[in-house]
């Protein structure tokens, strides 16, 4: 049976409305990784060729990992991709929302040619964009290009939690990707803190200054 109530796939109307105002680059912008306890967070913009879009395009967490990971090919082989990020320790010096924002500007700044418009995921433009940007609230479930930039910013940053999560054993990265689920939890209070934990974050501060 079908769900009426099923929203519809990202399209390219933010694309094209771009397109008639005169742009020509018009990249898609997300992050990935606010949530965490540990991680940096990822940062992507991407560039679609608009007459060789890759098909299922969606919000990355509404895909199945194989799914994501077949449209992260398609996207790196057709599109253009930046990628950018922010660590640890920038996260902990300003706060998770400045720090996704540099990862963002980081991810456009990587682009070249440079886009000439940006669309941007969130309610928010992050400072030191010098590109004509749109944002777009929920946009990896309105716009192609910023559903492709969350594909390849969830992918990347799954790939490197499975990484650090076999550098550091015990906290389950591999499959949570650093977000606090119980066993996250359980290990931080059994294993403490790595190198990689977001120190600004109430569960890993608490364990670091209790008592």
């Amino acid at each position: 049976m079908t769900d009426k109530l099923a929203k519809p796939a990202p399209d390219l109307t933010y694309e094209t409305a771009a397109r008639e105002k005169g742009f020509l680059r018009i990249a898609g912008v997300d992050e990935v990784g606010r949530g965490p306890l540990a991680g940096p967070v990822m940062a992507a913009a991407v560039v679609l060729d608009i007459a060789n879009v890759p098909e299922g395009l969606n919000d990355s967490k509404k895909l199945s990992g194989k799914k994501r990971r077949a449209l992260f090919g398609a996207i790196t082989t057709t599109s253009q991709v930046g990628v950018g990020e922010a660590s640890v320790e920038e996260i902990d010096e300003h706060n998770i929302l400045r720090a996704s924002h540099i990862a963002m500007v980081r991810a456009v700044e990587s682009l070249d040619p440079a886009p000439d418009y940006l669309l941007i995921d969130g309610n928010m433009i992050p400072r030191g964009l010098n590109v004509p940007s749109e944002a777009v609230i929920k946009g990896d479930g309105k716009s192609q290009s910023i559903a492709a930039a969350s594909i390849i910013a969830k992918t990347l940053r799954d790939d490197l939690m499975v990484a650090l999560g076999a550098e550091f054993p015990g906290y389950g990265w591999e499959k949570n990707a650093g977000y606090p689920t119980k066993m996250h939890q359980d290990a931080l209070k059994d294993l403490g803190v790595t190198p990689h934990h977001r120190r600004s974050f109430k569960p890993v501060h608490n364990i670091l200054y209790q008592g």
